[in-house]
């Protein structure tokens, strides 16, 4: 019996022992995967514990224009926080900062006293406001270094360029479209606290992102930017415009030079501004075109062998019925040749020559230069425009898009088309950032220009060039867009706007237009300038054209390009913007109905000169018909008499005997 009980003794002894060996290796293993298999994980637990992680703003890459000057750049500045739990006195500390950091002493308070382990105070400040914090010396306030975005030209691109917000993430322009690559890796700060929460010790550390953001090149030429938008501008402020814009691009390439809106803002303090201030209206705002799209008709009519230059078209002494409406020319035009139509900007001419396009050829020739849809070009924000499909055309419809309406496009849009007439038939693709690099230069991404398609013959871009140098030439629409130095090729557009609580027309309200290149015969620069809604002076002749050409003539200086016409005798002096008006063409929109209202009588020019000939006709809004130089010793109909509808109004000038 004993000896039965000692072997169950020492068999409870033995599984005793056996659970604690056990128990032992469990404890040893779990020791061993927590001390030395887990040593980082539980290693940054205890951090996190005892350390508050504050992300920084990262450093943005620099936007370059195309000659490597900086459009926008990350600049080290101070950001003041607080730990509030530090500030022994935070009614006087609030007291204090509130004066130097222009906020109210309240809300400085309601930080001060918050008891929490970090706020900020403010970020990003101005050297003056960090040293006049930092001379108070209040106790829990600190600094830490963060980037901010800078913008050492203010206003100049500020649409393209676009702007970031704290983050700083991009908001718009070529900021939003390439916010990932332009964004680098975010920095740290790193504050020590116990384990209530209270900061310990001087506790920060800052940990700086690893990655610099990518830099961008753009095709933007700075200057020609300041030129562009020094000169819309002008012309805005003159026009006493609602908004205006500007697109200059190099034709062989398609690479934008300089987009220009009106109004402008400063990106560097953007959120002074109204948000459509921020539009990039080149790509952003539809208009209908006027008669700047007879080019593009015209050059689908030659390239597909209907007319010849020299033919002659009946325009029916100023009045043609389409389909239940009448189509009205400004004069009284009979027998016109092709070049003539575009020349004098014939509406009924235009009409007859879409006529035997016919709805589908014209159609495919619009898209093919581009209307009607996205130019692809890599900025936020472009839209189509309106292009309806030929199956939806009236015969009314075929007549009117002729000659610009009833059809909407975008600025770009307009001078990518005109481009391809100047570089002899080719519509090009070209990004406006054209690289993308790291922060050594190396090159990461190249977006070079690339032709889409050949639109029309080298031969018919030939022959629309021609055509157009005629516009700025004695007797055409855009004389006042005519360069010292050098032949202009371009045409003018004057459009009514759709009145948007009528659903019809506006009355007054107008879109005068003027593209072009030059020099024509080598063309270096094409140019758009777009006047929104001017007062008083409408044609496009009067307010886009005097901006191009202004615009064309610093250009060229700029870059140095030699003239190719002979130069007037005497001083040079650009146009001055709206001192003169031609106004030789009408609205294209009005041209489908009659006008109302008495005829104009006719001022008597008897002696004046041509530039005071082209004032009185500003002011009076008469539409004359100027011949010779000098002084005036003829007119027709007579002072005092009124200007008929039938007849043709004109001066004739003649030099001093």
């Amino acid at each position: 019996m004993m000896e039965r009980l000692e072997r169950w003794v020492r068999f409870r002894i033995r599984m005793v022992c056996l659970v604690f060996v056990v128990a032992f290796c469990l404890v040893a293993v779990r020791a061993f995967q927590l001390q030395v298999q887990g040593e980082q994980e539980w290693r940054k637990r205890a951090e996190r514990q005892h350390q508050k992680v504050i992300p920084l703003t990262p450093r943005r890459g620099t936007i370059f224009d195309r000659n490597g000057e900086e459009l926008a750049l990350s600049i080290e500045v101070d950001s003041i926080y607080v730990q509030p739990r530090q500030v022994t006195d935070p009614a006087a500390a609030a007291r204090a900062l509130s004066g130097v950091l222009s906020m109210s002493a309240a809300s400085l308070k309601a930080k001060l006293s918050s008891g929490k382990s970090f706020l900020w105070l403010k970020r990003q400040v101005t050297p003056r406001e960090s040293e006049l914090v930092r001379a108070l010396e209040i106790a829990g306030v600190g600094f830490t270094k963060e980037h901010r975005r800078f913008y050492p030209n203010s206003e100049q691109g500020a649409q393209v360029i676009g702007f970031t917000g704290v983050d700083p993430k991009g908001l718009e322009g070529v900021e939003l479209k390439y916010d990932a690559e332009i964004l680098g890796q975010s920095g740290y700060l790193v504050t020590e606290r116990d384990a209530l929460g209270r900061g310990i010790g001087s506790g920060e550390v800052v940990i700086e992102g690893q990655n610099q953001g990518s830099n961008l090149q753009l095709t933007i030429d700075k200057n020609i930017q300041y030129i562009a938008e020094k000169e819309l501008a002008a012309g805005v402020r003159e026009a006493n415009a609602k908004a205006g814009t500007v697109v200059v691009l190099d034709p062989m390439t398609g690479e934008v030079l300089a987009m220009a809106s009106q109004p402008d803002f400063n990106p560097n303090a953007f959120y002074k501004y109204r948000p459509n201030q921020w539009r990039n209206r080149a790509i952003c705002d539809t208009f209908e075109p006027g008669s700047t799209l007879k080019l593009f008709m015209m050059a689908a009519a030659l390239n597909e062998g209907l007319v010849r230059m020299d033919q002659k078209i009946y325009c029916e002494n100023g009045v043609f019925k389409v389909g239940g409406k009448v189509i009205h020319d400004h004069h009284k035009y009979k027998d016109l040749s092709v070049l003539e139509i575009l020349k004098y900007s014939s509406n009924i001419g235009s009409a007859k020559i879409g006529k035997m396009l016919e709805r589908e050829r014209l159609y495919r020739y619009l898209t093919d230069f581009g209307f009607g849809q996205n130019t692809g070009i890599d900025l936020p924000g472009e839209v189509p425009g309106l292009l309806r499909r030929p199956s939806q055309w009236f015969e009314i419809d075929l007549a009117a898009i002729s000659f610009g309406q009833g059809m909407t496009i975008t600025a770009l849009q307009l001078a990518r088309a005109t481009a391809a007439i100047a570089n002899g038939g080719y519509l090009m693709d070209a990004p406006v950032v054209s690289k993308v690099t790291d922060h050594e230069g190396r090159v990461l991404t190249s977006n070079p220009p690339r032709a889409i398609k050949r639109v029309v013959s080298e031969d018919v871009a030939r022959q629309v060039r021609e055509m157009m140098t005629t516009v700025s030439e004695e007797g055409g629409t855009g004389t006042l867009a005519a360069v010292p130095g050098f032949r202009v090729a371009g045409k003018t557009g004057t459009a009514q706007k759709v009145d948007p609580v009528t659903g019809g027309y506006s009355v007054d309200k107008r879109v005068a237009s003027f593209v072009g290149f030059v020099p024509a015969e080598n063309p270096r620069l094409v140019i758009l300038s777009v006047i929104d809604e001017p007062e008083g002076k409408t044609y496009g002749g009067l307010v886009a054209a005097p901006v191009f050409s202004r615009i064309a003539s610093q250009s060229l200086r700029y870059l140095k390009v030699a003239p190719t016409a002979p130069l007037p005798a005497g001083p040079m002096a650009l146009p001055p913007v709206m001192e003169v008006s031609v106004p030789l063409e009408e609205p294209t929109l009005a041209t489908l109905e009659p006008a109302d209202g008495g005829a104009p009588i006719m001022p008597n020019f008897s002696g004046m000169s041509y530039r005071q000939v082209l004032q009185t006709m500003g002011k009076t809004g008469v539409n004359l018909r100027l011949k010779g130089h000098g002084r005036v010793v003829e007119q027709s109909p007579p002072a005092g008499r009124p200007i008929s509808y039938s007849s043709e109004a004109w001066v004739r000038l003649a030099p001093p005997t």
